[in-house]
């Protein structure tokens, strides 16, 4: 695709999308334009076209455009705009999801909180008042992008266009009124002369001319309502993403390429990976609750940019085994399914002019592997849970359970001058008001949280008073709070009482014993909220705080006093978050203690500051949050994101080893048992300073940030696991070489990258091939044969095993 201004014509048919009049095959991702900088936005735009992807996509978020309504920005990495031509700069094209619900695991959805607060508001229902807010936001921004040329109908890279997101899985909770809703949402959309199709996904009423589109694990046996329609992969699911507590999920490079496979063969025309680069979370943009900062979802291209393999290479080389195949897939004449016994499927597809090409698929999950005699058309070994890509139906190009392409085996290092003896400031939370009970407005009940925060702040204090005359009934009394908050604090009489937490992030009732005096007792709670429910029918109607209590205090024999109808007062947030003690240049008038031979460890709402130098290199940035409780980090008064390294994942459940075969689902194939949920937070390099430094914490629950250190990623060991005549490929990242080759056999090499152990078969020269084509280079490669080895009479098929450190 050229950079220019020529209008492209975007239509469709059930085997294509043509794109002026040529018929594609089209291979997306997504990338999330908030959930990175625009500094990385170059970098990863050009690895996913090196991966073999024809467009990128992308949600638009209504939260951060219109933070406050009518009034929008566009600026920094929500610049979409500069997204899209960087895109399109690249030769690429793009697909808008406009929603404007996103989900995404992100806040409240994507939606704007203000727009919960609105007098007779029903939100993603047949509600006026919500229809005008979604049409004045999905106009705003068709314009915005008309006035950027950005559609492909104006010579732009957008080829598609979404409006709403996965509706049709909680319609039926809206019954009539979600029906009338999708209509009008169609029409609303056609209205808006885009030029260029709109799609729905997960909504199988889908208006016409709407494309109605399939998300999942697995979308083989999908159909589009209208047999006219192309079929399409909205959203691939290639791993998954990731809550506090839990430990971390991963999608096999194998059953990834499995699924696209499939899809293909059964007639797909286009799969987007959702998420090609899932980045991250950065401020409060997480949603749930309980979504993890790190948004990295297992996919091809890591949170930080770095290229995550095997999957990247292994579905690189997917995406070209099946663009082989592109003209006689989008026009085909005959296509034929022969069902072989066993889970085995051969489909051929034939054009015209007699050009074929096959998918062989192995939907066992159990067995070894299956031989398949294709009589004059070759004879084909065909692992199970797998399918082989065989061009001109004689040739088996891939196989999706036979990863060629390296594994990188990623490693964090120190150059020991940003990373060590930080020294720390500290502060703790100014709150002389708050536990003295003085607030900045009142009321006669308990209010939801996210209803008076407008989401400005995590954080909101509910404080009361309590008169007592009998102390021998309230000395030793229990403080009961019925909370839908996700963490309360409590403070009686300005003392500190406890913390508790929700496990699941949904309702759960906070007990401390507390000690009364006679005459006035202060009662301040701190209520915490981590990410907004963001999923499922009426979810903005799902409460956050103490809103309606019941707020309790049980005396002696039982004795209960509730406080729910008390005058209540209201802060919203931290005073440290009004004073900006995140950011270094809009605090200096601000007193930090600087007394290194005593910092306040383990004590909750604590204020951290120290300096630092930026690591050396290219190489992306993270800081260890290790030892910290659960709060907040910013780096030169940039929020990379919530913490919560406290919690800890369960010990069971891992595995070093992982059968891809099988139904995929977010417990299989997990790692990081016994660990902090998320240790390593992303530090963009964008975000720091040529000289020094300030990371500042705010620490909720209590913690020691002594331990804190930065560090940057890179690629450590690298291995190759090649079959005989497949190309064997391996590259270091940065400008790297390979030092020293530590495990090389051509033969029947056993093991995984790490514990390579050498079969009863091997070449005697395998580690002097290696060495002479690799050692002291940044990337080699070669196309695997016996020859090279000087191997002859084998009698199965040989791999080249190969382990480097770079």
């Amino acid at each position: 695709m050229l950079y220019s201004c020529f209008a492209t014509e975007v239509t469709y048919d059930s085997n294509a999308l043509i794109i002026n009049g040529e018929r594609r095959l089209i291979f997306s991702g997504a990338i999330h334009y908030p959930r990175s900088t625009v500094e990385m936005w170059p970098d990863l735009i050009q690895k996913a076209k090196d991966g073999g992807l024809d467009a990128i996509e992308t949600y638009i978020f209504w939260d951060r455009h219109e933070p406050v309504r009518r009034e929008y920005n566009f600026s920094g990495n929500l610049d979409f705009v500069k997204f899209f031509q960087l895109i399109q700069k690249a030769g690429l094209y793009a697909i808008m999801r406009i929603g404007p619900y996103a989900c995404a695991e992100w806040n409240f959805g994507g939606f704007p909180s203000w727009l919960h607060n609105m007098p007779g508001i029903e939100l993603r229902t047949n509600n006026s008042v919500y229809k005008n807010e979604m049409q004045n936001f999905t106009t705003e921004i068709v314009n915005v992008v008309k006035e950027a040329k950005l559609f492909a109908s104006q010579g732009g890279p957008i080829i598609l266009a979404q409006i709403e997101n996965e509706y049709g899985d909680i319609m039926w909770n809206y019954k009539d009124a979600g029906k009338a809703y999708v209509q009008w949402a169609a029409q609303m959309a056609l209205a808006q002369n885009i030029g260029v199709p709109w799609i729905m996904c997960q909504q199988q009423d889908a208006p016409q001319p709407i494309i109605n589109t399939c998300n999942g694990y697995y979308c083989h046996n999908f159909q589009p309502n209208n047999p006219k329609s192309p079929k399409i992969f909205t959203e691939n699911w290639i791993g998954w993403f990731q809550k506090w507590g839990e430990r971390v999920p991963h999608r096999s490079a194998e059953d990834s390429a499995f699924s696209v496979a499939r899809f293909f063969q059964n007639g797909g025309v286009l799969n987007n990976y959702y998420m090609y680069h899932g980045g991250t979370n950065f401020g409060r943009t997480a949603g749930g609750p309980y979504i993890t900062t790190s948004y990295d979802y297992d996919a091809p291209i890591d949170e930080y940019g770095n290229l995550n393999q095997p999957k990247w290479g292994h579905l690189k080389n997917l995406h070209a085994a099946i663009k082989l195949g592109e003209n006689v897939l989008t026009n085909y004449s005959a296509r034929k399914d022969e069902d072989l016994g066993n889970g085995l499927t051969l489909t051929t597809y034939t054009n015209s002019s007699g050009a074929r090409f096959c998918f062989l698929s192995n939907n066992n999950n159990t067995d070894l592997g299956a031989r398949v005699d294709l009589k004059n058309d070759g004879v084909y070994i065909v692992p199970a849970w797998s399918v082989s890509i065989i061009n001109g139906c004689n040739q088996e190009v891939f196989n999706t359970a036979k990863v060629n392409s390296q594994t990188s085996m990623m490693v964090k290092k120190s150059d020991n001058v940003s990373s060590t003896n930080l020294t720390w400031e500290w502060k703790v939370e100014p709150k002389r008001d708050t536990i003295h009970g003085n607030g900045s407005l009142k009321a006669q009940k308990l209010l939801e949280q996210k209803e008076l925060t407008l989401d400005a702040s995590d954080y909101l204090w509910y404080m009361t008073s309590a008169d007592i005359n009998d102390t021998s009934i309230w000395s030793n009394a229990t403080l009961r709070v019925n909370t839908s908050g996700h963490s309360l604090h409590g403070y009686v009489n300005q003392r500190y009482v406890g913390y508790q937490f929700s496990q699941y992030g949904n309702q759960f009732t906070y007990e401390k014993q507390v000690s009364l005096k006679n005459g006035t007792n202060i009662i301040t709670l701190l209520s915490a909220t981590v990410g907004l429910a963001n999923y499922g029918a009426w979810f903005d109607d799902k409460k956050t705080g103490i809103s309606g209590g019941p707020v309790e205090l049980i005396g002696k024999n039982n004795v209960t006093m509730d406080l729910s109808t008390n005058l209540w007062s209201y802060k919203i947030g931290l005073n440290g978050e009004r004073r900006h003690l995140y950011d270094a240049q809009q605090n200096v008038s601000v007193a930090w203690h600087t007394n290194s031979s005593y910092i306040p460890i383990g004590k909750p709402l604590i204020w951290y500051r120290a300096k630092f130098k930026s690591p050396f290199g290219t190489n992306p940035i993270v800081v260890d949050l290790q030892g910290l409780g659960k709060g907040h980090a910013w780096v030169n008064g940039h929020s990379i994101g919530r913490y919560w390294s406290s919690w800890i994942s369960p010990s069971d459940g891992c595995s070093d080893t992982c059968d891809y075969r099988g139904n995929y689902v977010p417990v299989k194939c997990n790692t990081n048992c016994g660990s902090p949920s998320q240790r390593w937070y992303h530090v963009p390099r964008s975000f720091l300073n040529h000289d020094m430094n300030t990371l500042v914490l705010f620490e909720e629950i209590g913690g020691n940030p002594q331990s804190v250190q930065f560090q940057t990623v890179t690629t450590g060991t690298i291995c190759a696991n090649v079959y005989e005549g497949a190309q064997f490929e391996l590259s270091c990242q940065s400008g790297q070489v390979m030092s020293q080759i530590q495990f090389a056999s051509y033969g029947n090499p056993e093991g995984q990258c790490g514990s390579f152990k050498k079969g009863n078969f091997d070449a005697a020269n395998s580690q002097s091939v290696v060495e002479a084509s690799c050692v002291g280079k940044n990337n080699c490669g070669f196309n695997v044969t016996k020859e090279m080895f000087g191997v002859t009479n084998v009698s199965s098929i040989p791999r080249l095993a190969v382990q480097v450190t770079c």
